[in-house]
């Protein structure tokens, strides 16, 4: 945990674990639905889907996007911080989907990516708020 600091790591854990539920589930519908195809992959003939990328690194990613939201800051710098998570990613995918063969475009545009790169950031995020702020309640007592 090379990002997070030792205070923040219960919160990052958890991040960290939740996001792998999403990220399993839209990764195994795209590919299921034929929309994605990962020709090369760790773990192939079990998963077709991207095994690292929706079990390690998003996951990874959404507890670094987490911990690190700007709550205090203007509503300006919360939309380019929300934004430039997905921005980022997806340009990477968009890389790798042209100049290797990780990744294969059957039925799929690089806005579905950033779409749900977004929504699931979102969702992870909102999740962290509140079982953080129920923890908060419930240690009040």
């Amino acid at each position: 945990m090379i990002f997070i600091n030792r205070r923040n790591v219960i919160q990052a854990i958890l991040s960290f674990l939740f996001m792998q539920v999403p990220s399993w589930l839209f990764g195994a519908l795209v590919v299921q639905g034929g929309l994605i195809e990962y020709p090369v992959g760790f773990l192939q003939m079990v998963y077709r889907a991207s095994f690292s990328f929706e079990f390690f690194i998003y996951p990874s990613v959404s507890a670094v996007f987490n911990i690190y939201f700007p709550k205090q800051k203007h509503w300006f710098i919360k939309l380019l911080y929300i934004l430039s998570y997905p921005t980022f990613i997806t340009t990477t995918e968009i890389f790798l989907e042209k100049y290797t063969k990780l990744i294969k475009y059957i039925h799929w545009a690089w806005y579905w990516s950033f779409t749900t790169i977004t929504l699931t950031l979102l969702l992870s995020y909102w999740f962290y708020l509140w079982f953080f702020k129920a923890v908060k309640h419930v240690q009040k007592y």
